[in-house]
């Protein structure tokens, strides 16, 4: 893996040589003020998709040269506003002005929770479509995954062109939940069999145990949060994994006082902390 660094006047470009590219919008909590929140886009040839469309995505887009409507597919890991607050810029973008669906990766029954208890209050109600109000499919061009049953927990596979996207289950939300099985509907992401991108997740020890050995992983970008407690990983937690797992492992979705951390997570054997508008790059 190289981590290559945008040029700064450079806009970010939705193609490339063929190469998996992983680039960061934002790195940051849900709560950041310093970072954007960490939504990443994938980058394959001629092929992209976002992973999550948090509230400071359409802004973070503009100032690298793009517009949300760039954006040809959208894959959401869960329903927090860090990871979906972009996606009604999106649907009514799409609607009104660039009079085109956005296409979304998505499971029929995570779909009908987004829209029910998140996006429909924003959407539904903007015009009718005779004489009803309009659905999630009046604005989105749906992509259904695949169920694969040979994986430990819940996982769904789909191919974006050349991007390969298998979608498991994750622990995150609530906080008293005892395993994934018990959580509200929340996903990570493994790319062309190669990274992990947990999205937001708790300490998840099973996760490593039985799940991250059906694949040969390079890089675990994994949720992290300096302290202990609430529903993500904390670091003290991450740091009882084995070494040549915590040696793979870039700290995503972290505070605005990272800096006080960076010997720490040195310190305890981690990668490092994740770049905002960098690419990851895995040729």
């Amino acid at each position: 893996m190289k981590i290559k660094q945008r040029e700064p006047d450079a806009n970010l470009s939705l193609t490339n040589g063929g190469e998996l590219s992983l680039f960061f919008v934002g790195v940051g909590s849900a709560f950041t003020k310093r970072l954007y929140q960490t939504n990443l886009i994938v980058i394959k040839g001629n092929d992209h998709v976002m992973i999550d469309c948090g509230t400071k995505t359409p802004q973070a887009l503009y100032e690298l040269g793009l517009n949300v409507t760039d954006i040809k597919t959208f894959l959401i890991t869960h329903s927090h506003a860090d990871h979906i607050g972009g996606l009604e810029e999106v649907m009514l973008l799409g609607r009104f002005v660039s009079k085109k669906k956005p296409t979304i990766v998505i499971d029929k029954k995570f779909q009908q929770l987004l829209w029910d208890l998140s996006l429909r209050g924003g959407a539904a109600y903007n015009d009718e479509k005779n004489g009803s109000e309009l659905t999630f499919t009046d604005m989105w061009q749906t992509i259904r995954p695949e169920w694969r049953s040979a994986y430990p927990r819940e996982t769904h596979e789909i191919d974006i062109g050349g991007i390969n996207l298998k979608i498991f289950r994750t622990l995150h939300t609530p906080d008293n939940a005892p395993d994934w099985e018990s959580s509200f509907w929340s996903s990570g992401v493994v790319i062309d069999n190669r990274v992990m991108f947990t999205s937001d997740t708790r300490f998840d020890p099973d996760l490593f145990k039985t799940y991250c050995p059906h694949f040969d992983l390079e890089i675990i970008f994994h949720d992290c949060q300096f302290f202990t407690g609430g529903v993500h990983a904390g670091i003290d937690e991450l740091n009882t994994l084995p070494p040549e797992i915590k040696k793979k492992i870039i700290l995503t979705h972290y505070g605005d006082n990272w800096e006080d951390f960076e010997t720490t997570v040195k310190d305890y054997g981690f990668f490092g902390l994740a770049k905002q508008w960098c690419y990851y790059v895995f040729d």
